[in-house]
C-alpha cells in the first residue's frame, strides 16, 4: 500500500513537472521574433530507444548513487544482490554488504517533443555477482518514468540555460528491500557560443529513496557539480564533470549498515553527435569515492525509429 501511494506521488509530481515546462515552453515561444515563429515545427517528434548497456562496481560495505538519471540502477542492484546474500543459511546475520559487479540493460523509450523537452520511460534488466555468490539470471529489476525540460534557454544571452530532470524509478520484483526513487537534476549550461559548442556547466542532482519496510532506512543523497564540454567540427563532443556527493548512511534490516560519507565524484562524457545535435553514440566513464571507489562503465548506442 505505501508504495503504491509513493508511485501515485511520483507521477503526480511527474505531470506538474509536464504541465510546468509546457507553460515555461508557451512563455519562451512567445518572446520569439516573427521569422522564428513563421518556422513551422516538424510534425513528428524525435522517438527512440535510448539503449544504455552498463557495467559497475561497487566495493564492500558501500552503496553507489552516482550522477545521473540511470545511476540508482546500481543501488538497486546492489540491494538485491545483498537479499540474496542474506537468505543464504549458511552466512552469518549482520553480515557487511559484499563487493559486487553488475551488467546492466537500460531501455527508455524517449520522445524528443520539441528542441528543450523530451519525455521517456522504460525498464531496466540486469544481472549481478558479488563476493558471494555467482551471477544472477539476466532479469527485469526496475521500470522508471521521467521526463528533462529546459526552463530557460540561454539563446546567445547572458543567463545560462537550466534545464531540470525528473525521474522516477521503482525496483520489482515487490518485497520488503523494494524501493521508489525520485532523482532530480537541475543544470546550469553557459555556451560561449551561437551553436553551443564549448561551454560550462554547473547543477545538483537531489536523489530520495523511499524502501518499502519501516525498519530499512536509505539516507538522501546530494551531488553539487561543475563541468565543461567542447564540440568539434567533426561533431564529436567530450564533457566532463568533477563534484561533491553527500549519502546520508542507510540499514537494510539485519543484512547491512552502511556509513554516511561526502566524497569526491567525477564523470567523463565522450559522445559522436550528428548536425542537428542527436546523439549517435556514447561512452560515458564515471568513478565515485563511497568512500572507496566505485566504477561505471557505460555505452549508450540509441536506436531511432524517427530522427529529425
Amino acid at each position: 500500500m505505501r508504495s503504491s501511494a509513493y508511485v501515485r506521488h511520483g507521477l503526480r509530481i511527474l505531470l506538474a513537472g509536464l504541465a510546468c515546462m509546457s507553460c515555461c515552453k508557451l512563455a519562451v515561444a512567445g518572446d520569439a521574433d516573427d521569422e522564428d515563429a513563421a518556422t513551422p515545427p516538424s510534425a513528428i517528434p524525435n522517438i527512440y530507444l535510448d539503449m544504455r548497456t552498463s557495467y559497475s562496481t561497487v566495493p564492500a560495505g558501500s552503496l553507489s548513487i552516482g550522477l545521473g538519471s540511470s545511476a540508482i540502477n546500481t543501488v538497486i542492484e546492489t540491494i538485491q544482490a545483498l537479499s540474496r546474500t542474506g537468505n543464504s543459511p549458511l552466512l552469518p546475520a549482520n553480515l557487511a554488504s559484499p563487493a559486487s559487479r553488475s551488467a546492466a540493460i537500460d531501455l527508455p523509450l524517449t520522445v524528443d517533443v520539441s528542441d528543450s523537452v523530451s519525455i521517456y520511460g522504460g525498464a531496466t534488466a540486469s544481472t549481478t555477482q558479488t563476493d558471494l555468490t555467482g551471477w544472477s539470471s539476466l532479469a527485469v529489476t526496475s521500470w522508471h518514468l521521467g521526463f528533462q525540460a529546459d526552463l530557460y534557454q540561454q539563446n546567445g544571452g547572458l543567463l545560462p540555460t537550466a534545464t531540470l530532470q525528473t525521474t522516477v524509478t521503482r525496483s520489482v520484483p515487490d518485497g520488503p528491500l523494494a524501493t521508489t526513487t525520485f532523482n532530480n537534476i537541475l543544470e546550469f549550461n553557459y555556451a560561449f557560443d551561437k551553436d553551443e559548442t564549448r561551454g560550462w556547466l554547473a547543477g545538483v542532482q537531489y536523489t530520495l529513496i523511499d524502501i518499502d519496510t519501516p525498519l530499512a532506512r536509505i539516507g538522501s543523497n546530494t551531488i553539487g557539480y561543475v563541468g565543461a564540454y567542447y564540440q568539434w567540427p567533426s561533431n564529436w563532443k567530450v564533457t566532463g564533470r568533477v563534484g561533491l556527493q553527500s549519502f546520508g548512511g542507510a540499514r537494510l534490516l539485519q543484512l547491512a549498515s552502511i556509513a554516511s560519507f561526502t566524497q569526491p565524484i567525477v564523470r567523463l562524457d565522450l559522445d559522436r553527435m550528428d548536425d542537428n545535435d542527436n546523439r549517435l553514440f556514447g561512452v560515458t566513464a564515471e568513478i565515485a569515492w563511497v568512500p572507496k571507489p566505485a566504477y561505471q562503465l557505460t555505452l549508450r548506442t540509441p536506436l531511432y525509429f524517427v530522427r529529425n
